[in-house]
């Protein structure tokens, strides 16, 4: 599977310049999977009331990019749904089926948690054969939460994480990859936010051995994923066989 990921300088607050950038970034590119940050049309921003999504907004440009390249479009988003506001990254498959993540674990350091709901339930997509995990941001400092059952392939994280804590993002990346016997693509946005934060270039891709096997070009962070290879790594070395039964309770 070919994963192509864009590194966004994420226009604040400002949906349809985002999506006019994504757009132009993406036009002639070709991948059966684009990945775009988290919150990528309006930077991650507390002003929920503000800039939430009522009508779909984002998930409408999803579906529609996902129909005009016939391939799956995934990336968060802010929403308001029943009264409440939640940071939701969506998976959108080619024939336009959804499915939805809520991001679980909430910042609180940014006051993400006064003013998102968490998430309830732990999501795995199924596509092109590949079972995938979906994960946002500070999900990635819980290795509980995405530890590997023998229930997914691969690790997808959206983020907005600051060039301060840039060397945590990276290190974590490559741990998830190595302790879930897993790919993992880490997509984080690049430039300054409305918050005056920087965050630089720092997007990879790890295979199940903490091997990096991205590329960049530009802009766009690429990587192509090997079901087959991965079933003879973990038949190889069978790690997850030696893991440790618990519950997660949500």
């Amino acid at each position: 599977m070919k994963v192509t990921a864009l590194n966004l300088d994420i226009v604040w607050k400002n949906k349809e310049e985002n999506f006019k950038i994504i757009e132009n970034e993406l036009h002639l590119q070709e991948a059966d999977l684009f990945l775009l940050p988290e919150m990528f049309s309006t930077g991650f921003c507390m002003d929920a009331s503000e800039v939430a999504d009522r009508n779909q907004e984002s998930l409408a440009f999803l579906k529609e990019m996902a129909k005009n390249k016939n391939a799956a479009f995934c990336g968060s988003a802010p929403v308001e749904e029943d009264g409440k506001f939640y940071n939701r990254m969506y998976f959108v498959h080619p024939d336009g089926n959804v499915d939805f993540y809520d991001k679980r674990h909430l910042f609180s350091f940014s006051g993400e948690d006064k003013v998102y709901s968490p998430g309830k339930k732990r999501v795995i997509v199924n596509y092109k054969g590949f079972r995938i995990l979906l994960q946002v941001c500070y999900d990635l400092r819980f290795p509980v939460f995405s530890r590997n059952n023998d229930d997914y392939d691969m690790i997808l994280y959206v983020a907005n994480w600051p060039e301060k804590r840039v060397a945590a993002w990276e290190h974590l990346l490559k741990a998830r990859a190595i302790e879930n016997l897993s790919y993992v693509f880490g997509l984080n946005r690049i430039g300054t936010d409305g918050n005056s934060l920087f965050y630089q270039e720092s997007s990879h891709c790890f295979f199940a051995d903490g091997k990096e096997i991205s590329q960049k070009e530009g802009n766009l962070v690429k990587a192509e994923m090997h079901l087959e290879e991965l079933k003879n790594f973990r038949n190889h070395f069978q790690f997850l066989n030696d893991r440790d039964s618990f519950e997660i309770i949500l």
